[in-house]
């Protein structure tokens, strides 16, 4: 890190200079001197407003600590309450109505509901999956899992299970007469397909031919008129793709010849720099910009072993088919891909400025994910596109995350329009997606979306951060209800509510995506079939998936529900209180016995070790983590955020000590060391404790907790992991 160069005024880490300068400019029409000089410019501008925007932060929270220390109560009487926090300009005055405006948004946002997936995109192969993951097999993902049960002689392993295989068939038949129902009869009855006309012809058991209940859910097929290798439907315009061979194993033991059920599952993903991935330095940077540069010119590729073979995965070709009337067609095989940004907050050592102090990171990730990008979109907005492996419009997806109130949610989009100059990329092609994550943003979401009308293309619901910017915010009232129990309070379902209406109610319908948040369980799909439709159905045209197989499976709630028709009803609801959102969720008369507050601690505390150890010693931000019943969780940093946050609560109220604390780590540095036993590169922290960068890490998040900017982990993070590479190096 040692090693820089001098441009426009930025000292500059070698390894990303040269990356930028001969792998990422060549081909974008932006010379080196002038995209030098520009960053420069920008960063010299900006660096000193992102500063002060985060100075604001902490002159607010310190304002809400001494009101609650002043009025231990006061938060019970919320006019009291809302008043103070609008006399300080935490809650600022809310504007007329208004429309977003949002242009040249593609149609997997603006007029598709399905499901998104959040992928480290440090991690090529996990990027390569999760782009590749626009289509899936539906058998798959239901003979896999335990979405079929394993009852009755159904077990998973072994070859294949035949009892298992027509549990499987059934199920896709039951979907089949949901999504796309024949005009008469029911798909288990189905014996052949055929082409005539146009139309799609189809042979039942009792010798009668049928059609679809809706014809033109007929969109192509493969093969002949005659001899169809497959058929692809739509519904609620998501696409089915009915897969036929009587020679495959499943087929031939099928009456229709049906193999297999494809289904277009995730319709977006999320490329993470943020918080599933582990970036501290120069080198890290330019390994996540690397990928998501390959994923814009759309040559990414990485070379792995599986089964004793070597595999190369890329980029998906399209999917051909002949249209109902015989014509080529053709639809994409890759996701719509969005880059999340990392927040106002961090800076990173990789560019240092002219007065030695690091570059804000989301200054930074604008400039060089935009300067990525071109390569995908060109001019942006209709300019010459050649053949684009990403938007059609020429438009640029951006989530922002960890934003407090509308000021920063405008700075964000000043940063774009600036970003947009210094690359010759038309205005308004850097789309903006809103993380509605952290307080100050959920009582002024209808402001926030205004500063970025004319860029916005996604808000969101986040329970994890949302939750621990809860905490932290009201640290002072008092101590928060157990964990556990915050999915049941007040303030959760209204900010839930209150996201989905304020964005029906400034039109994002149409122009933008209002998505829910993660299934944190990828290996409970049963559960998530079960209880995830509760998101379409809350008029929620995306929300968050663990894994193309969880995609897959999603996607056939977006069968199920449509919900441009639900958003159409909720938009005649009443907007969800502000007051029930302001309600503090804190336990007025705790009567936990001791059991209840070691288990609280125990639970915490071994998911804050499990993450964190992993995140330190191998620069790993995103995994699936065993919890203390040892049911895998995919972990990331708001999942330590709110274990961490709420530890530091109790300590600070008094319901623990700090005696408690480090016994408690202790005693589950042991319990993470046996779940990871098996891991050749780990290495234990039991007995280790002081020398153990990764534990004196995870018990400083806590200790420390009360200290850290909003409650958030990158500092501590960022700081012990720089420390731990800096060992490991020498």
């Amino acid at each position: 890190m040692s090693e820089r160069t001098s441009e426009g005024g930025l000292q500059v880490a070698k390894i990303l200079h040269d990356f930028i300068n001969v792998e990422v400019l060549p081909g974008t029409g932006v010379e080196t001197d002038a995209f030098w000089d520009g960053f420069g410019k920008i960063v010299a501008d900006l660096a000193p407003r992102n500063a002060e925007l985060l100075a604001k932060r902490d002159d607010l929270q310190a304002n809400v600590n001494e009101w609650h220390k002043d009025n231990r109560d006061g938060f019970q009487n919320m006019e009291v309450y809302e008043n103070f926090l609008r006399d300080i300009g935490y809650i600022v005055p809310e504007g007329p109505a208004f429309s977003v405006s949002t242009g040249h948004v593609d149609d997997e946002i603006a007029a598709i509901a399905g499901p998104q997936l959040v992928v480290p995109v440090l991690n090529a192969r996990f990027a390569l999956n999760a782009a590749n993951a626009r289509w899936g097999s539906l058998y798959d993902a239901l003979y896999g899992t335990d979405a079929i049960s394993e009852e009755g002689g159904a077990a998973k392993g072994g070859g294949y299970n035949e009892i298992r295989g027509n549990r499987v068939i059934a199920w896709g038949r039951d979907f089949l007469n949901t999504a796309v129902p024949l005009a008469s009869g029911s798909w288990t009855d189905v014996q052949g397909f055929s082409v005539e006309n146009a139309e799609l012809k189809i042979a039942m058991a009792d010798g009668s031919t049928t059609a679809l209940a809706t014809p033109s859910d007929f969109c192509g097929y493969k093969g002949t008129e005659a001899g169809l290798d497959s058929i692809l439907l739509a519904n609620n315009g998501m696409h089915i793709d009915i897969i036929i061979d009587r020679q495959h194993q499943v087929g031939q033991t099928d009456q229709a010849g049906i193999a297999d059920i494809v289904l277009e599952s995730a319709l977006t993903t999320i490329m993470d720099n943020e918080d599933s991935i582990a970036a501290v330095d120069a080198e890290d940077k330019v390994g996540a910009y690397r990928n998501w540069l390959g994923l814009m010119k759309g040559n990414l590729e990485e070379t792995l072993e599986k089964g004793g073979k070597t595999i190369t995965r890329r980029l998906n070709d399209a999917r051909e088919y002949l249209s109902p009337t015989g014509e080529d067609v053709w639809f994409k095989a890759q996701v719509l891909m969005l880059n999340r940004n990392v927040g106002h907050l961090m800076t990173n050592p990789a560019i240092l400025m002219a007065d030695g102090g690091e570059i804000p990171e989301g200054i930074m990730d604008a400039v060089i994910s935009a300067a990525c990008s071109k390569h995908d979109i060109g001019g942006g907005n209709g300019a010459e596109d050649g053949h684009r492996k990403n938007s059609a419009h020429g438009s640029m997806y951006i989530v922002k995350p960890k934003m407090h109130g509308p000021e920063e949610v405008a700075f964000a989009s000043e940063i774009f329009a600036r970003v947009e100059e210094l690359l010759n990329i038309a205005p308004n092609s850097l789309k903006m997606g809103i993380m509605d994550e952290e307080r100050r943003t959920t009582v002024n979401l209808k402001e926030c979306i205004r500063a970025a009308k004319d860029r916005v293309v996604f808000i969101n619901t986040g329970f994890l951060d949302r939750t621990g910017d809860e905490m932290f915010t009201s640290m002072e009232a008092g101590p928060m209800i157990r964990k556990g129990d915050m999915k049941q309070s007040a303030w959760i379902a209204a900010y839930e509510d209150w996201n989905v209406d304020i964005g029906l109610e400034c039109g994002l319908a149409g122009h933008a995506q209002i998505g829910k948040g993660m299934w944190a369980m990828p290996d409970l799909m049963a559960a998530m079939l079960e209880q995830k439709i509760g998101h379409p159905k809350a008029g929620a045209n995306t929300a968050w998936v663990p894994s193309p197989t969880a995609a897959t499976l999603h996607a056939t709630h977006y069968h199920e529900v449509n919900v441009h028709e639900v958003q159409a009803e909720l938009k005649n609801r009443d907007r969800a209180k502000l007051a029930d959102i302001l309600s503090i969720p804190v336990a007025s008369r705790p009567n936990w016995t001791l059991e209840d507050i070691q288990a609280e601690l125990d639970n915490n505390a071994q998911g804050i070790l499990g993450y964190v150890v992993r995140w330190i010693d191998q620069g790993v931000g995103c995994s699936k983590v065993p919890d203390i019943n040892d049911v895998g969780l995919m972990e990331d940093r708001a999942t330590l955020r709110i274990s961490s946050q709420h530890m530091a609560n109790w300590l600070h109220h008094g319901i623990v000590d700090k005696q408690q604390i480090h016994d408690t780590f202790a005693k589950m540095a042991k319990k993470v060391d046996e779940q990871n036993a098996g891991d050749p590169a780990y290495e234990n922290m039991s007995g280790r404790e002081s020398e153990s960068v990764a534990y004196q890490a995870a018990l400083e998040l806590v200790l420390k907790g009360r200290e850290q900017p909003s409650g958030y982990t990158e500092p501590v993070l960022h700081r012990r992991r720089l420390e731990k590479k800096s060992s490991l190096a020498s």
